[in-house]
């Protein structure tokens, strides 16, 4: 199954697309150039396999690693494989797919994001500030303490000026920002405190935040949530 999802990821190779996502900053290496929906319906028809999960991985190649992510199953998945793929991102699409798909339904994917947030490797402390964003938009039943807890590791990292990481540390505090009036007020104080920073990537990770969480279509969003 696993040389059949190859084959078929091959024949869909578009070496153009590939130069269009190096211009994003995927990386290029291993990877065919296949869009996103089109991974999505390969997953859909295979469906949750843990096992081919494993062998697509192992792969190496770009597509078959995302979809890995989107048919394993989080009920299984370990926290050891978890620290094993992690090592693996090279590139930002598969470590925020990854953590969106799989990483975000696991029993310790809070933990797993304090954890990374602290790791000095760029793929690995972006994926612990992805988890943050999307535990903040997904876990609907997560009390309020759970993501103030966050904002002082995002305000700790925001120092960090490498791109990918700048931009996983102000998209989750924007998410936690935008997740109810309570942590938004929170999440902009945090912003603020961010501002006074000596540093570049603070002080960009705050105006942008600052400008959508105080914007007035996030205002009235929050006001209808009360």
């Amino acid at each position: 199954m696993k040389n059949d999802i190859l084959d078929k990821l091959k024949a869909m190779s578009d070496p153009k697309a590939v130069e269009g996502m190096a211009r994003f900053g995927i990386n290029p290496e291993n990877t065919y150039g296949v869009s996103i929906p089109n991974l999505r319906k390969i997953a859909r028809e295979t469906g949750k396999n843990h096992a081919l999960a494993q062998e697509l991985w192992a792969s190496g190649i770009h597509e078959a690693r995302i979809i890995a992510g989107m048919i394993d199953d989080p009920k299984i998945a370990t926290e050891e494989q978890l620290e094993s793929w992690v090592k693996d991102f090279d590139s930002w699409d598969v470590c925020d797919q990854c953590c969106m798909n799989l990483f975000k339904k696991t029993g310790f994917a809070y933990r797993k994001a304090v954890e990374w947030s602290e790791r000095d490797e760029e793929f690995v402390k972006r994926a612990g500030f992805v988890l943050m964003a999307c535990l903040a938009v997904s876990d609907k039943k997560a009390d309020d303490k759970q993501f103030e807890a966050l904002l002082p590791i995002v305000r700790r990292e925001a120092y960090d000026n490498r791109n990918f990481v700048k931009k996983a540390v102000n998209w989750a505090l924007r998410q936690i920002g935008k997740r109810n009036a309570i942590l938004n007020m929170k999440a902009v104080e945090t912003a603020e405190e961010i501002q006074k920073m000596n540093s570049r990537s603070a002080k960009w990770i705050a105006s942008d935040a600052i400008r959508e969480l105080t914007s007035e279509s996030v205002q009235k969003r929050l006001q209808a949530k009360k």
